[in-house]
């Protein structure tokens, strides 16, 4: 059986806390299971003390001097914190960059049809990037009937659409990025 990995996608790996016979330090600062500080002990006497409450003991600042630990359910702990990751994950907003490509001969209809595009992927919430190529001796026309034919795009849209990036050459290409308001 062979096994199946998705292409582009790092394994997600998680971080390992130092636990119970993992922990080397000689003094460690102890929380109890009830939140309250023990103070400074050595880890043995904290190992013990999360034993006799039948709970892990487990670094929570490793970089503090002596670093703390904390008595705790591990495996309840790691669950709250997959959890944690899997709502931000959920709440997150990505925007994509949509581009539209045309050229300075691009006929009015077909003009008028790529806008329609723009306005579609502006309502969908996505950023968009119009790119005019210019090929052999039309770079010649970059800077009048480019130019031109970008600020008619710009004022078609323009009350649903904010410019963020105007008019600019890019190589042989003159491109600008409009996103929605």
């Amino acid at each position: 059986m062979a096994i199946r990995r998705d292409k582009g996608r790092q394994p997600q790996r998680e971080e390992k806390a130092l636990i119970n016979d993992g922990i080397r330090y000689p003094k460690v600062r102890l929380i109890d299971g009830e939140g309250e500080q023990r103070g400074i002990v050595s880890s043995n006497e904290a190992r013990s003390i999360a034993e006799e409450a039948g709970l892990d003991l487990v670094v929570v600042a490793e970089s503090a001097d002596p670093p703390v630990c904390r008595v705790m359910n591990y495996d309840k702990f790691r669950y709250e914190q997959k959890k944690k990751i899997q709502e931000a994950k959920k709440n997150q907003t990505i925007t994509e960059t949509k581009e539209i490509k045309f050229r300075p001969k691009t006929d009015d209809h077909d003009l008028n049809f790529k806008i329609k595009n723009v306005r579609k992927f502006l309502a969908a919430g996505n950023k968009v990037k119009l790119t005019m190529r210019f090929r052999g001796r039309e770079i010649v026309y970059c800077e009048t009937i480019g130019l031109n034919a970008m600020k008619s795009i710009a004022e078609s849209i323009a009350e649903e659409v904010q410019i963020i990036q105007p008019p600019k050459m890019e190589g042989r290409q003159l491109v600008m990025v409009v996103g929605p308001k």
